[in-house]
């Protein structure tokens, strides 16, 4: 087996990389590169920007000791293919439609033929790098959380992801559910704090971080976390319990807040009697980045790959 493998973390705006040495189980700080992406450029150009951070990694090993890089990729996306399938709807990358990401970046980075390209859904590489090397480790059964733009959920037994089973929702996420009058992402993402905090005080936040500075002296601000853990606790505490989780790991940029909204959600858990244990994650990004990198660990890539058509 080659020694290493890049992870590389798609974000809306940003694409973040580093090597991962697949023999010492550890990410190389080293070799964190990060480049801004204008998600509505042109397919050259978010591919050379990609190139671009993918490059400065590859700069720091010897690349015939490369065994591959993987991508956490949000949706919609051909995981298996390593096609985009992204949309309008989608409102980021519709550009990269029907392009073969795989292809391109190997013939953009000079890869040989051996040197493997691969991708998941970014939420799985999160939960997966949690289970791998992070908060979720000791325990065999664990469900990661992602709250920020969108709400990012999966569930892992043994260090794999379920994407079909009794116990789990279908598709093996938690984003797409109905709660209130929605969807669970309506309710558990950035926009919906912006939402509440203009319906009640006629204000137009930037973003969560503002809403968090406010909650110290507005009262406003302070409620709507409170409403959120206990919503967030009220929606997660069925699964979780179903699943029979040993550990909640939480990412994600609205954890900063995690001090306004923790308290009424572990009450809501506590309340339905759960027991996993709950963790903000140390790893954040880096867990999206590692948990991409093992797919190109050869026993684990075997009980991966048949699940990546279903993510």
């Amino acid at each position: 087996m080659k020694k290493y493998a890049i992870g590389a973390d798609i974000g809306g705006s940003h694409i973040s990389c580093a090597v991962i040495d697949l023999d010492k189980e550890s990410i190389l700080k080293e070799t964190f590169a990060t480049q801004k992406v204008d998600n509505q450029a042109s397919a050259d150009a978010i591919l050379d920007n990609w190139t671009i951070a993918l490059r400065k990694s590859l700069a720091h090993i010897d690349r015939t000791q490369l065994a591959g890089i993987g991508f956490a990729m949000p949706g919609p996306f051909d995981y298996a293919n390593g096609i985009a399938m992204f949309t309008e709807s989608v409102a980021k990358y519709q550009n990269l439609h029907g392009i073969n990401v795989a292809d391109r970046l190997k013939e953009n980075l000079g890869l040989n033929g051996s040197t493997g390209v691969r991708f998941m859904n970014d939420a799985s590489a999160f939960a997966i790098g949690e289970a791998w090397l992070g908060k979720a480790a000791k325990e065999d059964r664990s469900v990661s959380i992602t709250l920020g733009t969108g709400f990012g959920s999966a569930f892992v037994d043994n260090g794999v992801v379920v994407v079909e089973r009794d116990d789990v929702p279908k598709l093996g996420c938690v984003w797409h559910l109905p709660y209130h009058d929605g969807i669970a992402d309506d309710s558990f993402s950035t926009r919906w704090f912006i939402k509440e905090y203009a319906s009640h005080s006629n204000h137009q936040a930037e973003g969560v971080k503002e809403i968090a500075v406010k909650a110290t002296s507005d009262p406003i601000a302070k409620e709507i976390f409170v409403e959120f853990g206990n919503n967030l606790g009220e929606f997660l505490g069925p699964w979780l319990k179903k699943f029979q989780a040993k550990a909640l790991v939480i990412g994600g940029n609205v954890t900063g807040a995690y001090n306004l909204f923790g308290k009424p959600f572990e009450q809501a858990l506590k309340k339905q009697n759960v027991t996993a244990a709950i963790h903000i994650s140390d790893q954040m990004e880096d867990s999206a980045i590692i948990g991409s990198a093992r797919m190109f660990d050869p026993v684990f890539w075997e009980k991966i790959k048949p699940l990546l058509p279903k993510m």
